[in-house]
């Protein structure tokens, strides 16, 4: 066997189920990781077991976990972000569910990162977007534009995160499980309030019909038993329909598939007749490029964006057009018109 036991490293949780794959649902959700992580890990955890024969991991070692992310990046030619989620699942497999040690100098070929600009829009076509959108999608993409949300941020938005007298909105458990606070526009909160109206009216339906109160994250549920039932924690734009919760089976009302707005996005963009690539996150993009065009201070952005490291706020200085219009290219010196 590649790994042995070590008492050192023993396990808080001890899953119960026999298969492997139930155990390591077991242990994702007793951690409360969310459903598309569980989802993702499962995977590539089930891709690294068939690359390798169907073999049971305790039976794998170093060796094998490198073919496999090496096949990754010289055969399948997956980017450097899937092939660290892959090794991510692995390291949660060995150490979290298995409680087997993991070698820490792995030494896959890795993928090659590619450094690509974000597609920003310009205020202009930011403007003729939102102004071909309507409904519920366009009130969410206003959102996302007006305080730099990503599409999931926006969805699991409840309403007690939003903050109508200081103009801010919460965003909890963000990528990295950070809380952090942003913008509310003045010019949406009309429009919010009128929403929330018809969101409270659903709302009171469900009680009356005895729907099961909101999903609830990190077992909240069992600390403040009828929090799933107040307005405070209902989703901003939950769903038409009703849905099976996959964890627990309870059938109770979701927030809004992530397809509302993407459809609507690229309804709008082939309509006004924008070529650029536009999706949810490009309004996110776009926010942070013009907060920094008007002055806004490279900090301020960081942290109205959730960045760990201002490096990675310092991309969208590569996207600025404020002083390229005060350039002038060498073509225009040569007079040839």
């Amino acid at each position: 066997m590649a790994y042995q036991n070590t008492s050192s490293e023993k396990l808080k949780f001890k899953p119960q189920s026999v298969r492997l794959m139930d155990q390591v649902r077991e242990v994702l959700r007793y951690h409360h990781y969310s459903i598309r992580t569980e989802q993702s890990y499962i995977k590539w955890i089930l891709a690294f077991i068939r690359f390798n024969g169907k073999r049971h991991p305790k039976e794998l070692g170093r060796s094998e976990i490198e073919g496999f992310l090496s096949d990754m990046a010289v055969n399948k030619n997956y980017a450097a972000s899937t092939q660290s989620l892959a090794l991510n699942a692995i390291v949660f497999l060995y150490k979290q569910v298995l409680d087997l040690p993991m070698a820490d100098d792995l030494e896959p070929i890795r993928s090659k990162k590619a450094v690509r600009l974000p597609v920003v829009l310009s205020q202009s076509e930011v403007s003729q977007l939102l102004a071909s959108m309507s409904g519920v999608a366009g009130l969410m993409a206003k959102l996302m534009y007006g305080g730099g949300l990503r599409v999931m941020e926006v969805l699991r938005l409840r309403v007690q995160d939003i903050d109508f007298a200081n103009g801010y909105l919460i965003v909890r458990d963000g990528k990295g499980g950070k809380d952090r606070t942003t913008l509310l526009g003045k010019s949406v909160v009309a429009e919010l309030e009128a929403h929330l109206l018809e969101t409270k009216a659903l709302f009171e339906q469900d009680r009356i019909d005895n729907i099961a109160g909101v999903y609830l994250p990190n077992a909240l549920d069992k600390k403040y038993p009828n929090a799933g039932v107040a307005w405070g924690w209902q989703y901003v734009f939950p769903s038409k329909t009703l849905s099976t919760d996959p964890k627990t089976g309870i059938v109770r009302r979701h927030h809004l598939n992530e397809s509302v707005i993407q459809k609507s996005i690229r309804s709008a963009k082939n309509k006004i007749g924008i070529d650029k690539r536009v999706t949810s996150h490009t309004f996110r993009h776009s926010f942070a490029t013009h907060l920094l065009e008007a002055g806004t201070n490279i900090r301020v952005v960081q942290k109205l964006l959730g960045h760990a490291d201002v490096k990675t706020t310092e991309i969208y200085t590569h996207v600025l057009q404020q002083n390229l219009q005060a350039v002038v290219s060498p073509l225009e010196k040569l007079g040839l018109c």
